[in-house]
């Protein structure tokens, strides 16, 4: 990436992140041709990357059924906690969650705010680079997407509170989550929520 080489560095910043991945991937997978498959997963790419694009956020990644949004305040103001709860809602629908058949892809999501990492980073003698954002609110992010049924939204109390969002009746639960020596509290968003 010629712009990550030509700009080297990044610093701590406080950020909102969404990650979206599909639920049972390998079994979708498994029941149709990898062509068919390969469609699904472009019409997911699309439609997470057009959620959220249209909500400000940065697509960081791409990555197997996964797809990883950033909430910069750059881009998104001091209140970059609020567009990723809202794109988190509108994912849930975009999908499907929200008819009464069902979704067309089945997909849980993970939001946290905190303080990441954003910038560059270089792979051998700087020939591969590229922006993303790096610490544990990352991991944070990432086992809370993973942590998720289909059609739930799983939000760390840190990003409902930084995007002054009421809880309203949604679920609480508090989650051991792998590296984590304390639980983490989250609220989950369904679709009948949103």
């Amino acid at each position: 990436m010629a712009f990550a080489n030509r700009y080297p560095g990044g610093t701590e910043v406080e950020i909102s992140m969404l990650f979206v991945d599909v639920r049972d991937s390998s079994g979708l997978a498994e029941r149709t041709t990898a062509e068919s498959f390969a469609g699904l997963m472009n019409c997911f790419y699309r439609t997470a990357t057009e959620v959220l694009i249209d909500s400000d956020a940065i697509i960081d990644k791409l990555v197997g059924d996964e797809v990883i949004g950033l909430f910069l305040p750059i881009f998104t103001g001091a209140n970059h906690a609020r567009p990723a709860l809202d794109a988190a809602r509108q994912l849930l629908v975009a999908t499907g969650h929200a008819k009464e058949e069902g979704p067309w892809i089945p997909i849980g999501i993970g939001v946290h705010t905190g303080v990441a990492y954003v910038g560059t980073v270089s792979g051998t003698d700087e020939t591969v680079s590229d922006i993303t954002a790096l610490g544990d609110n990352v991991n944070i992010t990432a086992r809370l997407a993973s942590m998720a049924g289909p059609g739930e939204a799983l939000i760390s109390e840190a990003a409902f509170v930084a995007g002054g969002a009421p809880p309203g009746e949604l679920e609480r639960r508090r989650l051991s989550l792998k590296g984590k020596s304390e639980p983490v509290p989250v609220l989950v968003l369904r679709v009948s929520d949103a």
